[in-house]
């Protein structure tokens, strides 16, 4: 199976300096899918709905963030519950009002029930007894301002004891709940939105917040039996801003050296941050994640800045991390790296941010081609499910109306855009000679090991004929990555179908 490009992509934007030969290629990636909306903060059967969709569509995994803020939510209201607080602790999943685990409780089951794997991000903001009182200047920001780490890590020990396996639900039959082992700590720390300050008196302050919220949170998931889970570090926004106020985001690499206490030719520092880092050792990771939006740009399309980090040139990531290791020895090196948040918002129905729908679907594709090619990348994740409904409370078709996401492969209606199918199988037309092209895709929503090949058709641009097969059936993989040489009869379009399930094509592909 050959990904070298001969030539530019027809009628997309070219992908030739971003082909890679099969050997360098990641063919064993996990599919994800994260929507909050409806995996968390709906009724048991919009949850159970999306998450059969997902599956169908053929994710391997669903993406849930438990919010410290929401299950802390009345932990001390009341009096009665202070005296509860105090006398379990900020570590026992029982001195938080029952009611608020419930979502993530039913969440976990029903992601066994239907052969999900379930992967929890722990995350900040917490509760206002969860963070430092922010100065008045910053009152805007009281409710991400300076989280303690070691409340966090109290309540990710709560978290860590309730999803060991071991722990009985107080109500739904007072069954133990089922294990997770796949975790990340902290969501978009270089956004002002989640974590401030971002700098502080002129310097870098968030990196040195996270770390220690990571360290925290890790030591805390090891103590609860989740030493050898996947957990995640990082889950960084891909852009950032040049600006240095408490709320300005970070660019990633920025962020990243600040975490790692190097500087900007990655060796280490010295200082009290540094001699913080040392006392601990390396930060102890499984992966490294990383949200490589490009926005409203081609996943080929690279952010001028070269310290932010998008999918177009996502193999810089690995590339700092690795050089970073080899310098300073403060994260172990050949890290895995997840793409865990990544999509393109539709016009329709946002028309501010949004691409046209078939972009959108190709955009998708080219997405998961350019992971596919990296080969440290090991997972992929599309946000969202469904788009987000608009805030109604808003002038209608205001860009405040829209500020709710609409990246879904589905409308908030429920109505497929042409992403589901891009999503379901992913199929691009890499380069074109005369008389054949080399194409490239996934059979993403057959059981994994199910599919053996993929069958490419074509038919003429004019539509005088039905769709007809060219060439033999292209071997697949476990995950069902194919791609290879086919003939092209003549111009048209090209498309692949599982033979298994020949009503279930990809979207169509010009060729000639």
């Amino acid at each position: 199976m050959t990904h070298r490009v001969r030539a530019a992509l027809a009628g997309a934007a070219t992908l030739l300096a971003l082909a890679a030969p099969a050997a360098q290629a990641s063919p064993d990636q996990l599919s994800i899918i994260m929507d909050d909306d409806l995996l968390v903060y709906r009724d048991d059967a919009t949850r159970d709905a999306a998450m059969r969709q997902a599956k169908a569509l053929g994710a391997d995994a669903v993406r849930v963030t438990v919010l410290w803020s929401v299950v802390a939510d009345g932990a001390r209201k009341t009096q009665a519950r202070d005296r509860r607080f105090r006398r379990l602790g900020a570590d026992d999943p029982r001195a938080y009002p029952r009611l608020n685990w419930d979502r993530y409780d039913r969440l976990v089951r029903a992601c066994g029930t239907l052969g999900l794997q379930c992967y929890l991000d722990v995350t900040p903001p917490g509760p206002s007894w969860g963070h430092k009182t922010a100065p008045r200047s910053q009152r805007k920001s009281r409710a991400t301002w300076m989280p303690k780490a070691s409340a966090f890590g109290q309540f990710v020990t709560a978290v860590g004891k309730r999803y060991s396996g071991r722990f009985k639900d107080e109500n739904d039959g007072r069954r133990a709940l089922p294990r997770v082992s796949f975790w990340a700590l902290g969501n978009e720390p270089n956004q002002g939105g989640w974590l401030t300050p971002q700098w502080y008196k002129g310097k870098p302050y968030a990196p040195h917040l996270y770390r220690q919220l990571y360290l925290y949170g890790r030591r805390a998931l090891q103590k609860t039996g989740h030493g050898n889970d996947l957990i995640l570090l990082g889950e960084l926004a891909p852009l950032g801003s040049s600006k240095k106020t408490t709320r300005s985001p970070m660019r990633p690499k920025q962020f990243i050296r600040e975490l790692f206490c190097v500087g900007a030719d990655d060796q280490p520092l010295r200082g009290g941050a540094a001699r913080s880092l040392s006392k601990y050792g390396p930060l102890q990771a499984s992966a490294f994640a990383h949200h490589p939006y490009t926005k409203n740009v081609a996943p080929t399309q690279r952010d001028p800045h070269p310290d932010a980090v998008t999918m177009a040139n996502i193999g810089e990531l690995p590339a700092l991390l690795d050089d970073i290791s080899a310098k300073s020895a403060r994260i172990a090196p050949g890290l895995p790296i997840l793409s865990t948040e990544f999509g393109f918002e539709t016009n329709p129905p946002d028309p501010f941010s949004g691409v046209p729908l078939d972009t959108q679907a190709q955009w998708n594709a080219q997405g998961d081609y350019l992971a596919y090619n990296e080969p440290r990348l090991i997972g992929q994740t599309q946000f969202l499910l469904r788009d987000v409904p608009p805030v109604k409370r808003h002038k209608k078709n205001s860009k405040a109306y829209w500020f709710t996401y609409q990246s879904g492969l589905f409308s908030a209606g429920g109505t497929p855009k042409p992403a589901a199918t891009a999503f379901a199988l992913p199929f691009l037309v890499l380069a074109q000679a005369p008389g054949v092209a080399n194409v490239w895709g996934q059979l993403k929503f057959a059981p994994n090991g199910a599919a053996t090949g993929a069958q490419v058709q074509w038919r003429p641009a004019d539509g005088s004929a039905d769709w007809a097969n060219v060439g033999a059936p292209l071997p697949a993989d476990v995950r069902g990555f194919f791609g290879g040489d086919v003939p092209v009869p003549g111009p048209g379009q090209l498309r692949a179908v599982w033979p298994d399930r020949p009503d279930v094509p990809s979207l169509g592909q010009p060729v000639g």
